[in-house]
């Protein structure tokens, strides 16, 4: 057999490949959008893929279930209870899916979503690993609230945590995120791991009632992820062909310019009005899609060729798919001056400059710099030149990424602010408050 698992950092997201090497057959689990990476490997190991096998409708990315039906002629299952509106086939529980000699039993675990379905691996007659999709976690279980309501949800992925958990402890699992995914809190580091493991740590399997389990899991502070409404719509309804090539810009186009390089590069000088968010820092396409508006036309400005390649593939993964094209080494007709913590330090005593604290909420709650004030680097866009507030304006987060962002988001408004980019709260050399949230 062959087994082989994708992760995809920026978005926290895995898939699989599955495939018996003498019949020459595979199947892919939860495919990415991007599904060259499962061809190469299907090809290398002289596989020819024949089918999609879907946990459930993905809320945080486009899934590649139908390139791999219009192209390749991929068979695509998925639970009814899905509703899809394209061809598939139909999962139910207990169902026995063979890929040549392999196969896949379906568990049917709902409460991400009510179409869940979890895959065990039979080998020899024995279950030696499950494809977990959005239940079970390294660490973690999945969030309840994205399909329906949340007490609903929870008390569901209660039941289907439990059966997953009757599986033999030597059972390996391999879930369909990770850590640095929406789709839940408190992902450990690792990207697989065992059902004893499992019971032993993971405090979502050491509840014993349904209504313990609901009152822990049912109310979340999580963001949602970004255009999951349009990234929804899309999973479900016809199939999604292959993208259009990114082609080079020769002229310059109205779209929002997204610029991808590094913050320092762009602080050097970058194209007026580009936004900065850069695709070797991390969660790349999360970033960007709660900046940018579904459907928004957008060009890249990259270091390289192959670098705007790459953000065009983690734009794709959200649903951003309107790519006016791309430029390489922009013109530099702005330029920002970024501030050094020890700096900022001076300013905010002598009362100089006005702080955004660009974090979420809950890592402000933890500890925040005082006299700071809290806007989110993803709610600037909306608020535009309102949150000037007669200042000068320096943006920090917790290592510099964000405030990144949020200076060239506040640039592109018209409203002059200087990043740190040398650190951020989390190395602030002055006093942070602790701030405890009520209810623990």
């Amino acid at each position: 057999m062959i087994f082989r698992q994708f992760v995809d950092d920026g978005l926290g997201c895995a898939s699989y490949l599955i495939g018996d090497e003498n019949e020459g057959v595979a199947a892919v689990v939860d495919p990415a959008y991007a599904v060259d990476q499962y061809l190469e490997e299907a090809e290398r190991n002289g596989l020819r893929l024949v089918r999609v096998l879907e946990t459930h409708t993905h809320a945080d990315h486009v899934s590649g279930h139908g390139r791999l039906a219009l192209e390749h002629g991929c068979t695509v299952s998925i639970h009814p209870a899905a509703s899809p509106e394209y061809e598939f086939d139909s999962l139910a529980d207990a169902m026995e899916i063979e890929v040549g000699a392999v196969v896949l039993r379906v568990l049917h675990t709902p409460g991400h979503r009510p179409e869940h379905c979890a895959f065990a691996v039979v080998e020899g007659g024995d279950v030696r690993r499950v494809l977990t999709g959005d239940s079970l976690f390294v660490g973690d279980a999945a969030r309840p609230d994205l399909a329906v309501e949340a007490q609903e949800g929870a008390e569901g992925l209660f039941h289907s945590l439990r059966r997953l958990a009757e599986l033999p402890e030597g059972v390996q699992v391999f879930p369909g995120h990770v850590a640095g995914s929406l789709c839940g809190a408190a992902m450990s580091s690792g990207t697989s791991t065992t059902i004893g493991f499992e019971k032993r740590f993971n405090p979502a399997l050491r509840f014993s009632s349904a209504e313990d389990f609901v009152d822990a899991h049912a109310t979340t502070s999580q963001l949602r992820p970004p255009n999951m409404e349009r990234i929804v719509a899309l999973n479900r309804g016809p199939f999604v062909g292959a993208p259009p090539a990114l082609e080079p810009m020769v002229e310059r186009d109205a779209a929002t310019i997204l610029d991808v390089r590094d913050p320092e590069t762009f602080a050097r000088g970058h194209a007026r009005g580009a936004l900065n968010v850069p695709i070797d820092g991390s969660s790349f396409s999360t970033k960007a899609g709660f900046l940018l508006d579904p459907g928004e036309r957008v060009a890249i400005h990259a270091a390289s060729a192959a670098e705007a390649e790459l953000a065009a593939r983690g734009l794709r993964a959200v649903a951003v798919l309107e790519l006016a094209g791309y430029v390489v080494d922009p013109p530099a007709e702005e330029h920002i001056e970024p501030l050094a913590v020890d700096e900022l330090q001076s300013l905010l005593e002598r009362d100089e400059v006005e702080v955004l604290d660009v974090r979420e909420k809950d890592e402000r709650d933890d500890g925040y710099i005082p006299g700071t004030r809290h806007v989110p680097y993803r709610l600037l866009r909306a608020m535009g030149a309102d949150v000037n507030g007669g200042k000068p304006i320096v943006t920090i987060c917790s290592t510099g990424s964000r405030a990144a962002i949020a200076a060239s988001v506040l640039g592109a408004a018209g409203v002059a602010a200087r990043p740190v980019l040398d650190g951020g709260v989390s190395t602030w050399p002055g006093q942070t408050v602790e701030f405890r949230r009520c209810g623990g």
